[in-house]
């Protein structure tokens, strides 16, 4: 198995960041469609959002791996880790 909880929780936390990104740009630049971005705001926006969206494609890949492998439901493993992202790391 490539990736173990650790790896899922940690890839669901790098999507959760890149996401909080993406509503961080949104919410200092204005929704997209409805106020002209500069040319490099345009492009921070749209680097973040495919950052955010490519992340995101990992951990649901990653999470139906894991269930295959592991013979339980994905939809249990997912709380799971969502769960696991959301509580305050260790340091």
């Amino acid at each position: 198995m490539a990736d173990t909880f650790e790896e899922l929780v940690a890839k669901q936390r790098a999507a959760d960041a890149a996401q909080h990104t993406v509503e961080a740009l949104r919410d200092t630049y204005g929704p997209p469609a409805e106020r002209g971005m500069t040319g490099a705001q345009s492009g921070t926006y749209e680097t973040a959002l495919r950052a955010w969206r490519d992340l995101d494609r990992e951990v649901q890949t990653a999470l139906s791996d894991y269930a295959r492998h592991t013979g339980r439901p994905r939809a249990d493993i997912e709380a799971e880790v969502a769960q696991a992202a959301a509580e305050p790391q260790d340091t």
